[in-house]
């Protein structure tokens, strides 16, 4: 049983770098992926519609002036919870170094978005999202660190599930109001997964390290 989760998690892992670095490739030669032109239709009828005003809300928070006082804020609770700098360091340079990525990958790609909404934190390039790669991470983050203090299964479960929608909520909230095509999402949900496994690791690593010293 362990194995063949491990062999869905590998093939998993394999069509996602896969999927990731061709849509990247053909983005970046100025192509548009069959997945981008069999969607664009969707949610062009989407607009000015009750869903665009309801995920145009969902988006901000995503956007840095809901995120930036989160990320301040939860880090100074994950501090007061651990009664640890470790974890408010993780999650808020964690969240911090993702979004220094993305942007990074953005310029390395350079496409253009569908549109453009400054209100809406929708300048410059367009693949990955950020919206849908920070949100992964911070929320993420969150979730691993407000589940891992709990020890009844179902509030876990319940945390952990709440945040999962919300992740999936923000960043097709990009897709929905028409700033990012749907490879933009699906990219950012990947590579911000990646990034949120290895905040994980890391944590642990350290945290394992450090524990031992302090007995």
């Amino acid at each position: 049983m362990r194995r063949s989760m491990m062999y869905l998690y590998a093939t998993v892992f394999f069509i996602g770098v896969v999927l990731t670095l061709s849509w990247g490739y053909k983005v970046a030669n100025q192509t548009m992926p069959y997945v981008d032109q069999w969607t664009r239709d969707v949610v062009e009828r989407l607009d000015d519609t009750a869903i665009y005003t309801a995920f145009r809300w969902i988006t901000e928070l995503g956007s840095s002036s809901f995120t930036i006082p989160f990320v301040l804020v939860m880090a100074f609770v994950f501090w007061w919870m651990y009664r640890s700098i470790l974890p408010a360091l993780i999650f808020s340079l964690g969240t911090l170094s993702t979004h220094y990525f993305n942007i990074a990958i953005k310029h390395l790609v350079e496409r253009d978005r569908p549109s453009v909404l400054v209100a809406a934190n929708a300048e410059g390039h367009s693949f990955p999202s950020g919206h849908a790669m920070i949100s992964m991470v911070c929320y993420g983050l969150v979730a691993y660190f407000l589940s891992n203090r709990l020890k009844q299964k179902t509030k876990k479960w319940l945390i952990q599930v709440f945040f999962a929608g919300l992740i999936l909520l923000i960043g097709m909230s990009r897709y929905i109001i028409n700033v990012h095509y749907l490879t933009d999402v699906l990219a950012g949900f990947f590579i911000g997964f990646l990034c949120l496994i290895g905040l994980v690791y890391l944590y642990q690593l350290t945290s394992r390290q450090i524990s031992p010293s302090r007995g």
